[in-house]
C-alpha cells in the first residue's frame, strides 16, 4: 500500500505546492512525541519486566476489556479545545477566523505536543487563508465573465435585429458588407426575434435601444446609433480589444484604427454601420477560453480542498495513535466547520458555468461541453514502450552492419571518401542531429515528469495530446532506425556496382518522405504535434508580427543550437535541386557565390528570429530587460558572422576579431543563462550562488551543470585553433561538436523551465489568465 504521503505529493498542484498543509513536517513532529513519550516510559517497562509468568497474557487481556468497559460508560473528557477568533485584515479586507488550540492539563507539560498543535493551527490557518484569497479572486472572474457574455449576448441580438430590419425594408443595393454580416450561431436570439421585427418595428426598435443604451454603459457603442453633439465623441467607437497575437489581426489592428479615425471623423456623418465579424468571433472565442479557464481553476481549488480535508485526518489519526488519545474528533470538527470545508461557493460557481458554457457554446449538448471542460487524457500504453525498445534493437543491428559494410566496400578509403562525405554525409547529419534532439528533448520530458514541473501549462499545450518523454522516445528510435537502414540500403547499391547518380537518390527520397510525413494531413503520427511544430515555425519566422508567447521563443532558442543542421539542409537541398547528384559534381554548390553568402543568411537567421522576438516582446511589454537580452543575440550575430569570414580568410587579423566577438559574445551568453535563464549566481541565496528554491536536493547538481554549460559554452575555439586532421575526422569533429551544442541546449532546457516553474509557484499561478475582449471605457482614456 502507498503511503499517502507519497499520493499527496503525486496528486498536489505543484504550482500551489506551499500553499498545502505540510504534511511532511506535521509527521516530523508525530515521531518527536512518540520519541520523547518512549524515552519517558522505558524506565517503568524496565521495572515491570523483571519477571515473567504464564498468566501475563491473560492479566493483559482482562486489563484491555476493563478499560474498553470504562471507557463506553464513562464520557471522553475534552482533551483539546479549539477556540476560533476574528483577526482584523488591512483596509478593504475582510475579517479573517484564525483558530488556536488550547491544550488540556495532560498535555501541558510536554513542549513537543505543544508545538504540534501550534504548528497545526498556522497550518489550518494558512489552508483556510489561501482558499477564501482563491475563492474570491474566482468569484471575481465569474462575475467579470458573465458581464462579458450578456455584452456578446446583447451585442448579437442587436446586430441580428438591425440586419432583419434592413432585409425587410429592401433598402440599399440589395447586398451588405462582409463587416456587417454576422453568425448567429451559438446565440440566444431565435428566428421569432426577426418576425416580430417585422410586424411591429416600433416595439422592436425601443427594445434595441434600450439593448444600445445597456451596452454603452458597459463601454461598447455603435458608429451612428444615435445623433451625436458636435465636437463631442460619436457613438461609433464600438471597442472590441482582440489580442494581435497574429500578422492579420497585427495589420487589422493597425487598419482597423485607421477606419475608426475615418469613420469618427465629423465631416463623414451619415456612414454606415461597421461591426466586423471576425472581431465577434474572436471575442467570443476569447470568452469561451476564459470559461474553461475559470472551470479548470474551479476544478483544482476543488481538489485543494479535498487533499487537504484527508491530509487533516491522516495527521491527525497519527497522533491519536501515538498519543493513545482520542484528540482527533474534536479538531476534525473545527477542520470541517472551516472554510475551506465549508464554503459551497465553488461548487455552485462551477455549476453555473456548465450551465452556461452548455447554453451558450455547446448548443445545449452537455456532452460536447464537457469535452471542452474535462477534457479526457489518453493513458499511456505500452506499446509505445515495446516499439521503443523494438526500434532500439533494430537501430543497433543496423548500424553494426553499417560499420561492417563500409569496412568490407572500402568507403572510407581516400579514394571514395570525399566524394562520400561532401554528398552523403550532411543528408544523414542533417537527421541524426534532429533524432539527438529529440532524444534530449525526451530525456527532459523525464525529469520535468519526475521532479513535478508542469510543462504542459507552462508551454499551453493540450494535456491530451502534449507529447510525452516515451513519444519522443518512439519519434528518436524511428527516425533514426529509418536513417540507417538507409544507410545501409546505400552501401549496398554501391557496392553492388550501382552509379552514384542513382545510389544517392536513397538520403533524397528519405528526406522527401519526412518531409511529406510532417505536412501530412491524415490523423496518423502524432498529427497534433507535427502541425503544432509547424505553426510555432511560422511564429518564428514571422516573429515581429505574432504575439511571442513562451513556447515561440524556446523553439527558437533551440534553433540557434541547430545552425549546423540548417548548413547541412542546405548543402542537401542545393546538391539535389541543382541536380549535380545526376553528374556526382559535389563542388558545383560550394563554388558558387549565392551558396556562400546564403551561408552568413542561414548562421543569422536563428539569431535574428529570436532577435526580432526580444523586440516584438519589448513593444508589447515595454520591459527594458528585452532590449538588454536582444542585445545578446546581435552579439551572437557578430561572432558567427565573424567565424564564417576567417574560416575563408584564416589570417591574423581576423582571427583577432573571432577572439574578441566570441569572447564577448560568450560572457552576454553566460550571464544570461545563469542570471536571467536559470535564476542562478544570487549571492544573498540561502544556497550559496545559486537561489532560494531548489527543485533537485542535492545542490551539487546544480555547480556540476554551472561548469559543464561554461565548458560547452567555449567549444567556438575549435574553428581558431585548425586542428591538422583529415576529411573524415575534420567532418567527425564537427558533428562531435554539434553534438556536444544539442546536448548543452537539453541540459539547458531543464534548467530555463525549472526556473520558470518556480517563478509560477512563487507567485501561485496554476491557471491562465485569459485577456477578455471587452473593457470599461474609461480604459481606453
Amino acid at each position: 500500500m502507498v503511503k499517502f504521503s507519497k499520493q499527496l505529493e503525486a496528486q498536489l498542484i505543484p504550482e500551489w505546492k506551499d500553499a498545502f498543509v505540510n504534511y511532511w513536517q506535521l509527521k516530523k513532529h508525530i515521531k518527536r512525541i512518540k520519541i520523547s513519550r518512549s524515552s519517558k516510559h522505558a524506565p517503568h517497562h524496565q521495572d515491570c519486566n523483571i519477571g515473567f509468568s504464564i498468566l501475563d497474557s491473560i492479566r493483559l487481556l482482562t486489563s484491555k476489556i476493563s478499560d474498553c468497559l470504562c471507557t463506553a460508560t464513562s464520557k471522553t473528557p475534552q482533551i483539546i479545545e479549539v477556540r476560533s477568533k476574528t483577526q482584523i485584515q488591512e483596509e478593504g479586507e475582510d475579517e479573517e477566523e484564525v483558530y488556536e488550540t488550547e491544550l488540556s492539563h495532560l498535555f501541558s507539560d510536554e513542549d513537543e505536543i505543544k508545538q504540534y498543535f501550534a504548528t497545526l493551527d498556522d497550518e489550518l490557518n494558512k489552508v483556510n487563508q489561501f482558499y477564501r484569497s482563491k475563492e474570491g479572486e474566482f468569484i471575481e472572474r465569474g462575475e467579470n465573465l458573465n458581464k462579458q457574455l450578456q455584452i456578446l449576448l446583447d451585442l448579437k441580438h442587436v446586430l441580428n435585429e438591425r440586419r432583419q430590419h434592413k432585409l425587410s425594408s429592401k433598402s440599399g443595393s440589395g447586398f451588405f458588407s462582409r463587416s456587417m454580416s454576422f453568425s448567429t450561431r451559438n446565440s440566444d436570439t431565435n428566428s421569432e426575434s426577426g418576425n416580430d421585427c417585422c410586424d411591429s418595428p416600433t416595439d422592436n426598435s425601443s427594445q434595441t435601444d434600450d439593448v444600445i443604451a445597456a451596452l454603452q454603459k458597459n463601454g461598447i457603442n455603435f458608429i451612428n446609433s444615435g445623433k451625436t453633439k458636435k465636437g463631442s465623441k460619436p457613438k461609433g467607437a464600438m471597442r472590441i480589444d482582440i489580442p494581435a497575437t497574429t500578422p492579420a489581426r497585427t495589420i487589422s489592428a493597425v487598419t482597423s484604427m485607421l477606419w475608426e479615425d475615418l469613420v469618427n471623423n465629423p465631416k463623414k456623418e451619415g456612414q454606415g454601420d461597421f461591426v466586423n465579424r471576425k472581431k465577434i468571433q474572436c471575442a467570443e472565442k476569447m470568452i469561451r477560453g476564459a470559461f474553461v479557464e475559470l472551470y479548470r481553476g474551479l476544478g483544482l481549488l476543488k481538489t485543494y480542498s479535498s487533499l487537504n480535508m484527508v491530509a487533516f485526518t491522516k495527521i491527525l489519526k497519527k497522533f491519536d495513535k501515538v498519543s493513545n488519545q482520542d484528540a482527533s474528533a474534536s479538531y476534525l470538527k473545527v477542520v470541517k466547520r472551516s472554510h475551506f470545508i465549508s464554503s459551497d461557493k465553488v461548487v455552485r460557481l462551477m455549476d453555473e458555468v456548465e450551465s452556461l458554457f452548455t447554453q451558450h457554446f455547446a448548443n445545449n449538448d452537455r456532452k460536447k461541453a464537457m469535452k471542452f471542460l474535462r477534457p479526457q487524457q489518453h493513458k499511456e500504453s505500452h506499446m509505445i514502450t515495446f516499439f521503443v525498445g523494438l526500434f532500439t534493437g533494430c537501430f543497433v543491428t543496423l548500424f553494426g552492419v553499417y560499420i561492417i559494410l563500409a569496412h568490407l566496400s572500402g568507403m572510407f578509403s581516400p579514394t571514395t571518401q570525399v566524394a562520400y562525405m561532401e554528398t552523403v554525409y550532411p543528408v544523414f547529419s542533417v537527421f541524426a542531429l534532429a533524432s539527438l534532439h529529440m532524444f534530449a528533448y525526451g530525456c527532459v520530458l523525464f525529469w520535468w515528469k519526475v521532479t513535478r514541473i508542469n510543462y504542459n501549462f507552462i508551454f499551453e499545450f493540450q494535456p491530451s495530446t502534449a507529447l510525452k518523454y516515451r513519444d519522443a522516445f518512439l519519434i528518436c528510435t524511428c527516425m533514426m532506425t529509418s536513417v540507417v537502414g538507409a544507410m545501409v540500403i546505400h552501401l549496398i547499391l554501391l557496392s553492388n556496382g550501382f552509379p552514384p547518380s542513382k545510389a544517392d537518390t536513397v538520403p533524397g527520397i528519405l528526406l522527401v518522405c519526412f518531409i511529406a510525413l510532417l505536412v501530412c494531413p491524415l490523423n496518423i503520427f502524432y498529427r497534433p504535434t507535427r502541425y503544432c511544430f509547424l505553426r510555432i515555425i511560422r511564429n518564428i519566422v514571422c516573429s515581429p508580427f505574432y504575439k511571442v508567447l513562451l513556447v515561440d521563443f524556446f523553439m527558437a532558442d533551440q534553433l540557434t543550437s541547430q545552425i549546423p543542421l540548417m548548413r547541412h539542409l542546405e548543402s542537401t537541398v542545393c546538391y539535389f535541386t541543382a541536380g549535380s547528384f545526376k553528374t556526382h559534381q559535389y563542388a558545383t554548390c560550394k563554388s558558387g557565390k549565392m551558396y556562400r553568402e546564403l551561408a552568413y543568411v542561414i548562421s543569422f537567421a536563428p539569431y535574428y528570429w529570436r532577435a526580432m522576438q526580444c523586440a516584438r516582446r519589448w513593444f508589447d511589454e515595454a520591459d527594458v530587460s528585452h532590449l538588454a537580452n536582444l542585445g545578446k543575440y546581435v552579439s551572437a550575430m557578430v561572432a558567427a558572422g565573424a567565424r564564417l569570414t576567417y574560416a575563408k580568410q584564416p589570417n591574423t587579423t581576423w582571427m583577432i576579431i573571432v577572439l574578441l566577438t566570441s569572447l564577448v559574445a560568450t560572457v552576454y551568453q553566460l550571464y544570461w543563462d545563469f542570471v536571467k535563464d536559470w535564476g542562478l549566481m544570487n549571492p544573498k541565496s540561502k544556497n550559496p550562488w545559486l537561489r532560494d528554491e531548489l527543485i533537485l536536493k542535492n545542490k551539487s547538481i546544480y555547480y556540476i551543470s554551472i561548469a559543464i554549460n561554461v565548458v560547452l559554452r567555449v567549444a567556438w575555439l575549435e574553428t581558431v585553433m585548425k586542428f591538422n586532421v583529415g576529411m573524415i575526422e575534420s567532418r567527425l569533429l564537427d558533428f562531435f561538436l554539434a553534438s556536444l551544442e544539442v546536448i548543452r541546449r537539453g541540459h539547458w532546457n531543464f534548467y530555463r523551465l525549472e526556473n520558470e516553474h518556480l517563478n509560477n509557484s512563487g507567485n501561485y499561478r496554476a491557471v491562465k489568465a485569459v485577456p477578455l475582449p471587452f473593457r470599461d471605457f474609461d480604459s481606453d482614456d
